[in-house]
């Protein structure tokens, strides 16, 4: 199993790509299904969940061809076409592996009238419930049943009425799919107390592109006119906030300054807005966002909320930023009940923080040692990355398949702006 080792002490320097953003491109790859026309994805991540979900898609007949992609680029433009849908079953052994498959439910429910779809996976970060998913369906007309670890959704007479759904709380995946499965209906559909996330306005954006007809995108309340087909397109991915803000950490953690080619200011507000809290240097360049930081941190109080809040997938980048930072910093997790799980990891390099249940405090340290650790999910590993870059000695992450899943070439991309940082395989 590979693993990544960082001699830290290195101060970044010079110009990082944004890649296309995962969170978006796993909502715009399902869109295919929902047309027997080819909708062609530009700037998409070369990224292991996307290459399961181009699997999953296969395994339900879409094909899937990836043009003129060269080993040393970054990104891809894939073309996916399901001219016809040849199963309706999304099954456990590719959706365990992925919590974004269940993205698959709606599109297939929308164009097909059917759809039985494993309960999935993804990161050990809490408890992630799909019941606003099938909540939302079945205000649109969807008869839903539980069934032996499936969902298995029917629209009468094949084709979903529409309907009226208010979310209770935010959630991102089920306004996804809540919208996707809209789009075909036969009438209107109105949901309240959406989320607003980027990715939730690149993914209607995308559907408007295909001849959707959609009202009130980046607002709470989306109005969805059903058509009778949609059409193929071509799209660009958005850039990826997660990844820009994860790299804007470890440039201030390290007192660099590094151009983040490609980042959107519009899509960053909170995290641009914490990252000047804590005394760096942002500016929009005309590529970009320029993130300069020089000297120590100042601490912060950082609470996790849904856009325009500053975003969960943030919190453990922002958490090791600060383990160097003058004072104390006090962090809030409101979205997920365990998404700590990378704090006993960066207490072995050195890190001084107390977590007393969703709130952790974290007193800044004159310094981190090198140390082996291990990745838990996603985003905890990339706060072991930012904590090794600014460690004296050497760090291990192990178990970095979880960064695959989310960080397109990540040991490439900061070699390139002063890291010493390198890929080993164990065998």
């Amino acid at each position: 199993m590979d693993s990544i080792i960082i001699r830290g002490g290195k101060t970044l320097q010079g110009r990082l790509p944004i890649s296309g953003a995962k969170n978006a491109a796993l909502t715009l790859l399902p869109c295919a299904l929902l047309t027997d026309e080819p909708l062609t994805l530009r700037n998409l991540p070369r990224l292991a969940d996307v290459d399961s979900f181009g699997h999953l898609l296969n395994q339900l007949g879409a094909s899937t061809m990836v043009e003129g992609a060269r080993p040393e680029d970054f990104g891809r433009v894939m073309t996916l076409r399901a001219g016809k849908v040849t199963s309706t079953v999304a099954p456990y052994d590719i959706v365990r592996k992925m919590r974004a498959s269940i993205l698959v439910l709606g599109p297939l429910l929308a164009r097909e009238g059917e759809a039985t779809v494993s309960l999935p996976g993804g990161c050990a970060i809490g408890n992630r419930p799909i019941d606003l998913h099938l909540k939302a369906l079945e205000a649109m007309g969807a008869e839903i049943e539980l069934a032996a670890g499936y969902v298995k959704a029917s629209a009468p007479a094949g084709r979903l009425p529409g309907g009226d759904f208010t979310f209770p709380v935010v959630s991102v995946g089920a306004t996804e799919n809540a919208v996707m499965a809209a789009v075909l209906a036969k009438g209107g559909t109105r949901l309240h107390n959406v989320a607003r996330e980027p990715e939730i306005v690149d993914l209607c954006r995308c559907l408007v592109a295909m001849g959707a007809r959609i009202e009130g995108i980046g607002s709470e309340t989306l109005t969805i006119e059903g058509v009778d087909r949609l059409h193929g397109a071509t799209y660009q991915v958005m850039p990826d906030r997660i990844e820009a803000g994860s790299y804007a950490c470890a440039a201030a953690i390290t007192g660099g300054s590094v151009e983040l080619a490609g980042a959107r200011a519009e899509d960053m507000g909170a995290t641009i807005a914490a990252l000047r809290q804590a005394g760096v240097t942002v500016e929009e360049v005309r590529d970009g966002l320029q993130v300069s930081a020089s000297g120590k941190l100042q601490p912060l109080t950082l609470s996790t909320a849904p856009f325009p809040g500053f975003a969960t997938d943030m919190q453990a980048q922002f958490m090791a930023m600060v383990l160097l930072a003058n004072g104390a910093s006090v962090f809030t997790e409101t979205i997920f009940e365990n998404r700590y799980m990378h704090v006993p990891e960066l207490a072995r390099m050195g890190a001084d923080i107390e977590v007393r249940g969703r709130t952790a405090v974290v007193r800044g340290v004159e310094g981190l040692k090198g140390a082996p650790v291990m990745a838990t999910d996603l985003r905890a590993s990339m706060s072991l990355i930012i904590a090794g870059l600014a460690a004296e000695g050497e760090t291990q992450v192990n178990r970095i398949y979880h960064l695959d899943r989310g960080y397109e070439r990540l040991e490439e991309k900061l070699q390139a702006v002063g890291a010493d940082i390198e890929r080993v395989s164990a065998g």
